[in-house]
């Protein structure tokens, strides 16, 4: 087993963690560019949304298929395949002509980001000692914050520059350097065994989940809250670059430098389940989200960045304590794997839809209809949180991981 203080650690808790930043480099490169490509494509908000929806609905999609997959052919395989499409992918998307050719090339690459996400964690739990994996999965993690941040402000700053072409370009580049040196970094693994017959097991495992009420609510409240977080910011760069403020793209992106106030608050929720019940932690960081939505309603710059703050702060502490819950309610090893999956399934499904509609809000009743749509969608969380209290008896739990 891979222990800390390694040469073998160094090399593998590095080389995952490139791959888990070029992933979320990857899936949010064109999330920032939204206004720009509207104008490029001569299109509605609604419609360049699929840029970013097609690739977070179609990695929600097939996260599962890749997991039960790596059960036959081995989680580092399936992640070096995955790395390897991305440049590929990446190539392709350069030479779309319309943006339906585009989209689809975005759930391409929704897709090929899936298989490394889905079995990088099973990777480290088979491979690393237990106080590695701990060191291992809290390096990944920072990564995945780190890498949503630098591809959206990159994917900003790169199409004033080159154009979105030149923008994706570069990332296709970069990608490929990171798929090799990861394919030369990661160890093979020792501690894999081959299964079949998952399928049917991960079949029944998705049944059961789904038809518990406490997992089925836990899993709701990460899809509604990822669905106000990820498109709050993106119908902010809207906001942005609009009268009055007229900010130009490049520093309209600079608003996801706020992120890391939520990568802080995931870390502060493992302390709070020490000390407090995990439901009020959900409701309190639906609460700081809320507060966040309506301070970023002042006619301000100063109040739109303390309102993302906030909103970043509540969201990510609100998912990191719907996580744990998820992954500490399934009961054996394999349930839990299936049950952490499905969270993400809901988790990036309700990202993907939730665009939708809160830029129907911004495009028919600009930033006030996004504020009453936006109220609605929390008014849906609380209503969840308090579903969730009466459907659970819950006692105080130890640690739970936090994620991004």
């Amino acid at each position: 087993m891979i222990d800390i203080k390694t040469a073998a650690y160094r090399r593998a808790s590095f080389a995952l963690c490139l791959g888990s930043f070029l992933i979320f480099c990857n899936l949010y490169l064109f999330q920032p560019m939204l206004p720009m490509m509207a104008d490029t494509f001569s299109a509605s908000a609604t419609q360049v949304n699929w840029l970013v929806a097609a690739s977070t609905f179609a990695l929600a999609l097939t996260l599962v298929p890749w997991a039960v997959w790596s059960e036959r052919v081995g989680r580092r395989e399936v992640m070096l395949i995955s790395l390897a499409m991305v440049p590929v992918i990446g190539s392709l998307m350069v030479m779309a002509d319309s943006l339906l050719t585009l989209s689809l090339a975005r759930a391409l690459m929704g897709a090929a980001l899936a298989g490394f996400a889905a079995v990088a964690v099973a990777y480290m739990a088979e491979e690393f000692t237990p106080r590695a994996l701990m060191l291992a999965v809290g390096g990944y993690i920072s990564a995945n914050s780190l890498g949503g941040i630098i591809g959206r402000i990159s994917g900003g700053f790169l199409s004033e520059q080159f154009g979105w072409q030149g923008a994706a370009l570069v990332m296709a580049v970069f990608s490929l350097l990171v798929a090799i040196l990861v394919y030369f970094l990661l160890p093979k693994q020792a501690h894999f065994t081959p299964s079949t017959g998952q399928l049917r097991q991960q079949t029944l495992s998705v049944f059961h989940h789904l038809r518990n009420p406490v997992l089925r609510i836990a899993m709701l409240i990460g899809g509604v809250n990822f669905a106000l977080f990820v498109n709050l910011y993106t119908v902010m760069g809207f906001r942005l670059v609009a009268e009055p403020y007229s900010v130009p793209v490049s520093w309209a992106s600079m608003i996801f430098l706020c992120y890391l106030s939520g990568t802080l608050s995931a870390k502060l929720s493992g302390r709070w389940t020490q000390h407090f019940r995990t439901i009020p932690g959900m409701v309190l960081g639906t609460v700081v989200s809320a507060v966040g939505m309506w301070v970023a309603a002042l006619e301000s710059i100063a109040a739109i960045v303390v309102g993302l703050l906030l909103i970043s702060s509540g969201a990510f502490f609100t998912h990191s304590l719907a996580y744990g819950w998820v992954s500490q309610r399934a009961k054996s090893a394999k349930a839990k794997a299936t049950a952490t999956a499905l969270y993400l399934v809901h988790y990036y499904a309700g990202g993907s839809l939730g665009g939708f509609y809160l830029i129907y809000c911004w495009q028919h009743y600009g930033w006030h209809g996004v504020i009453a749509g936006g109220s609605v969608l929390y008014l849906i969380l609380l209503l969840l949180c308090f579903m969730l209290a009466k459907q659970s008896n819950q006692t105080p739990t130890g640690n739970e991981l936090p994620i991004n």
